[in-house]
């Protein structure tokens, strides 16, 4: 009788390679199969066994490489077979990554289920631009939200963004002007710093600063690309303004 494998949600952080914890690259070169996220960087991939199996998933707007039910379906099969699954997912499997499904279904398989966390991409994001989430001065409450979904205009996001508070904005890249305007409507000023950070923790990370009414703009300018987060909040400018404190007290 063939013994039943595992199936592993891994995190596969922001990035780095560097930043996987250790019980992920374990994981990762003794998998038999890895089925990871397009956005998962190539110098993680390579860290599989080189008779690993390796299958994507990718998703993009308005098309999937496959439905999430097939995907759950596969990594049911795959570790049925016998076969242990490691199911990559770029920042952390519980945030935004569709690991609370997964894990579902493997349990109602009867399939023995193990997360193993990763470095969110909110937070790997924030420490490569070096932008504190929190800080005594600016902000004492952090909220997370997804910007690519159907109902994102039926969302109710009052409270989220202001004064004290920071807002991180996964997949808000294509709906950059209905984020901004939805804010404005309600009542944040567009005078609002914000920061929008691409390719977090890799060598081609860019770090775009602004206002909140200069979103759209900004995004279109600069032509930005998925992986991307939207950081809204008054610390988004701190960097900005501790280096014009300085200039300023050496000029004196």
């Amino acid at each position: 009788m063939t013994q039943t494998g595992t199936i592993y949600l891994v995190g596969a952080g922001p990035g780095d390679p560097d930043l996987l914890t250790l019980r992920a690259v374990r994981l990762i070169e003794r998998a038999q199969i890895i089925v990871h996220d397009g956005l998962v960087d190539p110098a993680i991939l390579a860290l599989a066994h080189p008779d690993a199996d390796l299958i994507s998933v990718a998703k993009r707007r308005a098309r999937h490489t496959m439905p999430q039910d097939a995907i759950n379906a596969l990594l049911v099969r795959e570790a049925r077979a016998g076969r242990d699954v490691v199911r990559l997912k770029g920042g952390d499997p519980l945030i935004f990554g569709r690991g609370g499904e997964e894990a579902e279904a493997a349990r109602a398989a009867g399939i023995s289920v193990e997360i193993v966390p990763g470095i969110s991409a909110a937070n790997g994001a924030a420490a490569a631009a070096q932008i504190a989430l929190t800080h005594r001065e600016a902000s004492s409450v952090v909220s997370f939200v997804a910007g690519q979904c159907q109902s994102l205009t039926e969302q109710n996001w009052a409270g989220l963004a202001g004064k004290g508070r920071t807002l991180v904005i996964y997949m808000g890249v294509s709906t950059a002007p209905q984020i901004a305007e939805k804010l404005m409507a309600d009542g944040l000023a567009p005078a609002m710093p914000i920061a929008v950070i691409e390719n977090a923790s890799r060598p081609n990370m860019r770090v775009l600063r602004g206002l909140l009414a200069g979103l759209p703009d900004l995004v279109a300018a600069e032509r930005v690309r998925s992986p991307a987060l939207i950081v809204i909040g008054e610390v988004a400018a701190r960097e900005d303004a501790a280096i014009a404190r300085i200039t300023q007290e050496q000029a004196q």
